[in-house]
């Protein structure tokens, strides 16, 4: 058992985020429906939704930006197994003042912190701004982004992620006037359900559960004992039903 490998990461997950299929189609359709010509993916981790984007839109290339290696190489070999190779470039580096757009469709899904160096709360602000800046005439922006259903009572903060506090997000409303107020319609407004993020959440931590279950007695069995346990605590005692993540489809104001 001590010589077993190590647990898969992320197998179990399309999207890395609470995003159904059903609602992946439906973005698609409406992230295509003007014949994009560039997709610009921003924290694109194996960028999924890109590639739907480009095989749905044959004229479309795409790229897409990210620190994470393993995640840049299963959108690699993705892209290769779809035909897609020669019209995607998936390139580790930093989106922080990014020179690679503007693009007719730029998403950003759960990476607004990639795009600044803006601590929370001001996060957010800060990267609807440089989306605003990297979108071209006429485009669309998807962003996928947190925010609090309600406020987190301080015993609900103190079980969630080490520092979190209620000022790290705001409500759905308040999330829409910071886009307005960068320079953007909200074309649809929507947010994920609790079944997607229960798919996320499971599907995000399968692996090692499943691995667990049959090499308790790994070397390293301890710590990633330690680690899945710890984020199901925070999920399930801290923000579940708390945290929110809202999809917004956003036209930039000419």
């Amino acid at each position: 058992m001590n010589g077993a490998e190590l647990p898969s990461r992320l197998s179990q997950l399309t999207f890395h985020g609470p995003l159904s299929e059903a609602r992946a189609a439906r973005l698609l359709a409406r992230l295509t429906r003007n014949s994009p010509r560039t997709v610009l993916d921003i924290g694109c981790g194996w960028g999924e939704l890109m590639l739907r984007i480009l095989a749905a839109a044959p004229d479309a290339t795409g790229l897409g930006l990210d620190r994470d290696q393993a995640d840049l190489a299963r959108g690699r070999d993705n892209a290769r197994a779809r035909g897609l190779e020669d019209r995607v470039t998936f390139v580790r580096e930093s989106a922080v003042g990014t020179t690679r757009g503007p693009a007719d469709v730029v998403l950003c899904l759960g990476a607004s912190h990639a795009l600044t160096e803006v601590q929370p709360p001001g996060h957010t602000e800060a990267a609807l701004r440089e989306l605003r800046r990297l979108v071209t005439p006429g485009g669309r922006v998807l962003l996928a982004e947190g925010f609090w259903h309600r406020t987190p009572t301080e015993v609900e903060l103190a079980a969630m992620w080490p520092g979190t506090s209620a000022g790290e997000f705001g409500d759905l409303a308040s999330l829409v006037d910071l886009a307005v107020g960068a320079g953007f319609r909200p074309a649809w407004i929507e947010t994920a359900t609790l079944e997607e993020w229960e798919d996320f959440e499971s599907g995000y931590q399968c692996d090692e559960e499943e691995w667990l279950a049959a090499h308790g007695d790994h070397a390293k069995a301890a710590g990633i004992r330690e680690q899945v346990d710890q984020h199901r605590s925070f999920w399930l005692r801290g923000y579940y039903g708390i945290l929110g993540q809202a999809h917004l489809t956003l036209v930039p104001v000419g």
